[in-house]
C-alpha cells in the first residue's frame, strides 16, 4: 500500500518533470548567446532578457523537481527491499 503510493507520487513527479524539461527546451529555442541591436531595438533586447528569466527559473524548478523524482525514486526502492533485508537479518522461527 505505501509503496503503491510512493510510486504513484513518484510517477507524477517524474512526468511533471519531463513536461518542465520539454518546455524549458522550447522556450530556450529564441534564445542567443550574443545579441546585438542597433538603437532602436531595445524591444528586442527587453524580449530576450524575459526569455533568459523564463527559462532560468524553468531550470530551478526542473532541477528541484528532478531531486524530488530521484529522492521518491530512492525511497520506493527502499520501500521494496526492506522487508528482504528485515527477513533476512531477523528471520522467524518455524
Amino acid at each position: 500500500m505505501i509503496l503503491s503510493s510512493v510510486l504513484i507520487v513518484w510517477a507524477v513527479v517524474t512526468v511533471a518533470f519531463v513536461a518542465v524539461m520539454i518546455w524549458k527546451s522550447v522556450a530556450g529555442l529564441k534564445e542567443e548567446d550574443t545579441l546585438i541591436l542597433s538603437a532602436g531595438e531595445a524591444k528586442e533586447a527587453v524580449e530576450q532578457q524575459e526569455i533568459i528569466a523564463r527559462v532560468e527559473r524553468l531550470a530551478s524548478l526542473a532541477k528541484v523537481l528532478g531531486i524530488a523524482s530521484l529522492v521518491l525514486l530512492l525511497l520506493a526502492g527502499g520501500i521494496w527491499i526492506y522487508p528482504g533485508i528485515a527477513g533476512f537479518t531477523h528471520p522467524q522461527v518455524q
